[in-house]
């Protein structure tokens, strides 16, 4: 028998995603809305996976 784990991916609010990014949550939903950032909704929730928000911020930093 195959004991396979399931993709652990650590699921944010919208709330503590503006924490993070110190950004207000409009922000955020905004940033959801225009797909900048990738969120899964659970029915009027939405969640963002922790690997979405780090490709977020990645893509977003400045480069020298």
């Amino acid at each position: 028998m195959s004991t396979s784990k399931p993709a652990s991916s650590n699921y944010l609010t919208i709330l503590e995603v503006a924490q993070q990014l110190r950004v207000s949550k409009m922000t955020v939903y905004r940033l959801v809305q225009t797909h900048e950032i990738e969120a899964v909704r659970f029915g009027r929730l939405y969640r963002v996976p922790q690997e979405a928000l780090d490709a977020y911020i990645e893509r977003s930093a400045i480069q020298d």
